[in-house]
């Protein structure tokens, strides 16, 4: 990866794309920002509008609509290019629409040359993940999704509102698939240093498991609320994305829970879930096992068995 040039590639200009460029721009994280899309009138569009407002960022981002061939020398290709979530339509309902999209995206990326790092947020973004991952044939610690990272963010800002405490200094994590069969190991979560289950012994047991569950209730059915409300989500994946993005770039070692191949940690192969990961400028670098109970780990199995179930209906 080149010091001098971060460079980024966007696939897709609707309003995830869209939400993380303007994220990018205003957070300064990279020298040069590429769009493209089938639509390019669109793509030329979207870079004209964010060109002018860089006289008010802290920035001399290069943004221009582009082609395939300016993959070539981009450290990262962001997937977000796809078909909308519908209203009462499952992440999974989505996967053989933007299957077909993926196909018609991944060879001419490969074909110029690439040889950075995919980023997916297309949803269902797992299975979308391990789609990148065949097609492209990269190794897997290169080809990431933005997996629970935006779950596990709604996760600590509810805990944080629970708790009246920073969500900063909570550390609690959504794990499996990005989708229904996702679900918190609460045995991992922690405020500060003391697990929060055993602040359900101090403020009343029964009161607070139940409002743990709720909270874990909310986050899996929020995107859905958010659709029934505005029709679609993108701010906060838009954000997620930036996140991951700067731990990429920044070559910083972070955890965060991103989309990677399961290689037989947890007891799991061959499947891409959200796991806690340290993330670098090679991409994962590796997979970090949480000491998971019985119960969680049967959790995260049946999550995996549902994208599996997912991933062979196309391949």
């Amino acid at each position: 990866m080149r010091a001098d040039k971060r460079k980024v590639v966007i696939v897709g200009t609707g309003m995830v794309g869209m939400s993380y460029a303007y994220c990018l721009l205003n957070q300064s994280v990279c020298d040069e920002l590429v769009l493209i899309d089938v639509n390019k009138k669109r793509a030329e569009g979207e870079a004209m509008d964010l060109n002018h407002g860089l006289a008010f960022a802290n920035s001399s981002m290069t943004i221009y609509a582009g082609e395939y061939d300016d993959c070539r020398d981009a450290d990262i290709v962001v997937i977000c290019a796809g078909v909308a979530q519908k209203q009462g339509e499952t992440r999974l309902d989505l996967l053989k629409r933007n299957a077909e999209v993926f196909r018609s995206i991944i060879e001419p990326v490969t074909s110029s040359g690439f040889n950075g790092l995919f980023l997916v947020a297309t949803n269902p973004v797992d299975i979308m993940t391990r789609i990148t991952c065949t097609l492209s044939g990269f190794n897997p610690r290169r080809v990431m999704g933005t997996g629970t990272a935006l779950d596990t963010a709604r996760l600590r800002y509810l805990l944080g509102d629970y708790l009246k405490a920073d969500p900063r200094n909570v550390h609690a994590y959504v794990m499996g698939e990005h989708g229904d069969s996702e679900f918190v190991p609460w045995s991992q979560a922690l405020l500060a240093t003391k697990p929060i289950l055993e602040l359900c012994g101090e403020n009343g047991e029964a009161v607070c498991r139940q409002r743990f569950d709720d909270i874990e209730e909310e986050v899996r059915t929020a995107a859905y609320k958010i659709i029934e409300a505005k029709n679609a989500t993108y701010y906060g994946i838009g954000m997620a994305l930036t996140r991951i993005t700067k731990a990429i770039l920044g070559d910083e070692h972070s955890v965060l829970t991103v989309s990677a191949m399961l290689r037989g940690e947890y007891g799991q192969m061959d499947v891409f879930a959200g796991v806690p990961c340290i993330i670098n400028q090679n991409g994962v670098q590796r997979v970090l096992p949480l000491s998971l109970t019985p119960e969680e780990l049967e959790k995260l199995g049946r999550s995996c068995d549902t994208l599996r179930e997912g991933y062979d209906g196309i391949f």
